[in-house]
């Protein structure tokens, strides 16, 4: 049985949703972009929301609305992937790195507190594999610090904490729709809100800084329009991107919206019935603190093993057709941010025990089982080598 590590959950209705934009014949950042940004803003209850290509897109204009001074410096897990720091170097400001908790994963927000100086402006909260940070926590240190807030949400789309959708904590909040996420639009993302005004300071950003997009210029290119011979004028006042989301990305995201909530309770069950199949193990433990009650939205189901063996699961696993990775490399690994090493110690030593697993919404039991199966004889094999 061969068992792929993502899968979108996609068939008849979004390719009637394309059909539909083919029919058309308008592919481009148009009506649907709108649609779905209205949309997405009602599911999470943000007064605003704006269509982007990418969560890194979403991020990099997150960080850019803040109107940050020189200098700044932004708090950034080294736990993530790597658009969670990019976003403040494209803005010309320096990252710090935070430490992560050894059980959850996530912000160490100790950690975070003894790297604040008068220079920090901001924290990039990473809610990594949709375990979320803990916010209420986080905001009363921001507060005290004059901190603004971005929740990365690239991993949680639909998540909440009690009750209240994650994305809506902080200033910002930025969703990836990449293709193996909670939901896709093939690739694209979403930047909310909670001032309206951060979101109209990058509308223009998303598309090349011009102040007037395509779609609404179009309408008074025919006589349908007004008698007006300049219709075509648009200005440009300051630099921007091409970041906009496209009417075909939309349309999926729109039906994709409708079967969110759905797709996060079957990744849910799924995880629950793998948290069932390596309850007594010895060797295997769960990646995170997993809850089964519906409120997290995870993006990744992993475990961790002991580091000296990690590698020979790995290989196990794939001679038995089963996908993994491991999410992730911490930041401070990497060539880039060479500089940083050894500045989170819990993160560069954890991430070696860490295996992800195949979860998507059709993902069938049958799976999950084979998938179990397989780990525990990768365990049985491996247990001699740390008895």
């Amino acid at each position: 049985m061969h068992v792929r590590l993502f899968k979108p959950s996609v068939g008849r209705e979004e390719l009637e949703a394309i059909a539909e934009v083919f029919d058309r014949a308008w592919l481009g950042l148009g009506p649907k972009v709108r649609e779905f940004e209205e949309a997405w803003a009602r599911y999470v209850d943000s007064p605003a929301a704006l269509g982007l290509n990418s969560a890194t897109a979403a991020l990099h204009m997150a960080v850019t609305a803040l109107r940050l001074p020189p200098g700044s410096k932004v708090l950034v897990p080294s736990m993530t992937f790597v658009a969670s720091a990019l976003c403040a170097l494209y803005n010309g400001l320096d990252v710090v790195f935070v430490d992560c908790d050894r059980d959850t994963l996530q912000m160490d927000l100790d950690d975070l507190e003894r790297r604040i100086t008068p220079e920090t402006r901001a924290v990039v909260a990473v809610h990594f594999g949709g375990y979320p940070v803990d916010m209420p926590r986080l905001l009363e240190i921001a507060r005290r610090h004059d901190l603004k807030v971005i929740e990365d949400c690239a991993h949680c789309a639909g998540g909440s904490i009690g009750g209240r959708k994650l994305g809506t904590w902080g200033d910002l909040g930025c969703f990836s729709f990449e293709e193996k996420k909670c939901m896709t639009t093939g690739d694209g993302g979403m930047l909310v809100a909670n001032d309206p005004d951060l979101v109209e300071r990058v509308r223009a950003n998303r598309w090349l800084g011009i102040d007037k997009d395509t779609w609404k210029r179009q309408a008074g290119y025919t006589a349908e329009g007004p008698d007006d011979a300049r219709h075509w004028h648009y200005e440009v006042a300051e630099v921007g991107y091409k970041y906009n989301m496209n009417d075909l990305a939309a349309a999926i995201g729109l039906v994709q919206l409708k079967k969110l909530d759905a797709m996060n309770a079957r990744r849910t069950a799924i995880i629950a019935r793998y948290l069932d199949g390596l309850r007594d193990s010895g060797l295997v433990r769960p990646l995170m603190p997993y809850r089964t009650d519906g409120e997290h939205a995870y993006w990744i189901f992993g475990v961790r093993v002991p580091a000296a063996v990690r590698d020979d699961v790995i290989r196990m696993l794939k001679r038995s057709d089963v996908a993994t990775s491991v999410h992730y490399l911490p930041l401070t690994l990497h060539p880039l941010f060479k500089a940083h090493a050894g500045a989170t110690p819990v993160a560069e030593s954890v991430w070696e025990e860490m295996i992800t697993l195949p979860l998507f919404p059709d993902m069938t039991d049958e799976q999950v089982d084979y998938v179990v199966d397989a780990l525990r004889r990768a365990e049985a094999a491996v247990a001699p080598q740390v008895s």
